[in-house]
């Protein structure tokens, strides 16, 4: 790291304050004086909004002396935050992964403070919003404003919005029996468009795109089911679309919306359960659903507010950050960020549900098993945490402190030279990968405990990657306001990682010369040769994915197509069905 770069970083963690977020993923603002210039790329076109899914919410009056908004004005403001922020800050803005943003905080720090870290942002993970032309100056002045004002509380969404939503496109009746198409499904790759609303599956082989399909708004993850035959997509907006890969043409075959706002859907893995179940998380209102996998009828919910593991104080927003199935139990894994519980819901019996509540810690988030799928490991990133939890045994083994701000994804697990299996998270607070021991068995004085912190380019990683047939370790660092590093990927060569990180300057492989050129997720293929990489631009502008070969780290190949809108995550079929991370 630069000293320039040092200076800068230092800056932003002196002066934490609010901030606004991407992907609902972020951290904290700083001072006022903007802490780097942004983006020297040409900036990205202006974002159009595709929906407001907080609709419901009245606006609040402004007491004296804060700055009013028209009925317009809050309502372009409303939909941007839940687009662009509500998902690190909260519905209600009391904050989890990004700081909170409470109108005694807000009003504290007041306007100019706003408007210039909306702007510039940081290299804690804060999108310089203005710099890179997300935002425009009027935009960003009326989301300013919007902060100094009380925020908006959207409707509850229970059993009968949820059934009125539900549409099952083709009975169950009426699907194939067999696999009526072609293609080698263990080799798609289903990849977000973001702001289109839709997943393109493409083809690893032919690197094209097999089907675009209508989704909701920004589809945070894609999951496969037990089989391998059932592709479940959740928008932003909680929209879940169920996709039946074995048509003669991959297709919706279900929907439902299950919240205003969602971010998780998981299946049934276990043992005589495989496709049976299906459930979601919320983000607003905070509580899960467990539906029928093939169907998505909605059985049963849970809301999942209740009382810190810390303070023992209510939370009225707890929202559901993650969920992943065990593989030892018929048990979901619901992570619920703001109370800090990792709930193991069995879903063996779900008219007489048991779930076991552990007291893990505040603002989990992500995360994913170690090699052998026993031991969960989740970020709770606000506390700069790694939670780990035997899901055999069923109880909490360890809080583990990292870096700041830990982002894992899933994580990455590979067999360190020196201190065996490990698992690795990187960072949106600072430069820092953490490498964890996970074998208490064969490497006990490593186990649960950093065993080596790597350097990378910044702040502002959001996935971590390899595969076990790789010795490569990729790190991704999408949301640093530079733009030669948010357009770049750092690779470890695992078995020399005294060694500094190679950075590869996927962005400018891609071809593409205009606009920010995010790099975002590493993703392999099924036979874990390739890696490949989403160039992601403004919705009006050109993107790409980058397919680099692992072993030579050399690119060879570069996807486009004018239906590659906004690309973010990529989910393999076959790695996301068997949790290969």
């Amino acid at each position: 790291m630069t000293n320039r770069r040092r200076s800068r970083h230092r800056l932003a963690m002196t002066f934490m304050a609010p901030a606004l977020l991407v992907l609902g993923i972020g951290t904290a603002v700083a001072q006022q004086t903007p802490p780097n210039k942004g983006h020297d790329t040409t900036p990205g076109g202006k974002y159009q909004p595709a929906l407001d899914n907080l609709k419901g919410g009245a606006q609040p009056g402004s007491p004296p002396g804060v700055p009013t908004l028209t009925a317009d004005e809050f309502a372009e403001a409303k939909q941007i935050y839940f687009q662009r922020c509500a998902g690190c800050h909260g519905v209600l803005r009391k904050g989890a992964t990004g700081k909170p943003l409470t109108t005694d905080i807000t009003r504290e720090r007041g306007y100019d403070h706003l408007k210039a870290f909306i702007t510039y942002g940081s290299p804690a993970g804060m999108p310089n919003w203005g710099t890179s032309g997300t935002l425009t100056d009027a935009q960003i002045d009326v989301m300013a404003r919007y902060l100094l004002n009380e925020p908006p509380q959207p409707p509850e969404f229970g059993m009968a919005e949820m059934k009125a939503s539900w549409k099952v496109i083709v009975p169950t009746a009426k699907r194939p029996t067999k696999k009526m198409n072609s293609l080698d499904i263990e080799n798609l790759f289903s990849v977000t468009l973001r702001d289109a609303g839709q997943v393109a599956l493409i083809d690893d082989a032919s690197k094209k795109i097999v089907e675009v399909i209508d989704t909701g708004y920004a589809v945070h993850i894609s999951r496969i089911s037990a089989s391998g035959r059932y592709l479940f997509v959740i928008g932003r907006d909680a929209k879940i679309v169920l996709i039946d890969l074995w048509m003669a043409k991959p297709a919706p075959v279900a929907e439902i919306k299950i919240g205003m706002e969602a971010r998780s859907v998981e299946t049934s893995k276990a043992h005589g359960f495989e496709d049976a179940l299906a459930i979601a998380g919320a983000y607003w209102p905070p509580q899960y659903v467990i539906m029928k996998g093939d169907t998505l009828e909605p059985l049963r919910i849970e809301s999942t507010r209740g009382m810190t593991v810390d303070t023992q104080d209510y939370h009225p927003e707890p929202r559901v950050a993650s969920i992943l199935a065990s593989h030892y139990h018929p048990e979901f894994v619901v992570n619920v960020k703001e109370t800090g519980k990792i709930l193991l819901v069995n879903y063996k019996d779900i008219k007489n549900l048991t779930v076991t509540s552990i007291g893990a810690e505040r603002f989990l988030h992500d995360g994913g098993v170690d090699l052998t799928g026993r031991y969960f490991m989740v970020a709770a990133n606000a506390r700069n945490t790694i939670a780990v939890v035997d899901l055999k045994d069923e109880k909490l083994i360890s809080l583990i402190k990292v870096g700041q701000t830990p982002h894992p994804g899933r994580g990455a697990n590979f067999v360190h030279p020196k201190f065996g299996p490990v698992w690795a998270t990187g960072h949106l607070g600072d430069d820092s990968i953490s490498l964890i021991g996970t074998d208490p068995e064969k490497h006990p004085d490593q186990a649960w405990k950093v065993v080596q912190t790597l350097t990378g380019q910044g702040g502002g990683s959001l996935f971590i990657k390899t595969h076990p047939k790789s010795r490569n370790l990729w790190v991704d660092t999408t949301l640093n306001p530079e733009s030669s590093i948010s357009s770049s990927i750092l690779v470890f060569d695992i078995d020399h990682l005294d060694k500094p990180g190679e950075p590869l300057p996927i962005a400018e492989w891609s071809g593409i010369t205009d606009g920010v050129r995010r790099v975002v997720q590493p993703e392999y293929n099924k036979a874990g040769d390739e890696v490949w990489f989403s160039v992601w631009n403004a919705a009006k502008q050109e993107s790409a994915i980058v397919v680099v070969d692992d072993k030579t780290r050399k690119l060879k190949a570069v996807i486009k197509d004018p239906r590659l809108v906004t690309p973010t995550g990529k989910f393999n079929v076959y790695n996301t069905q068997h949790d290969v991370y």
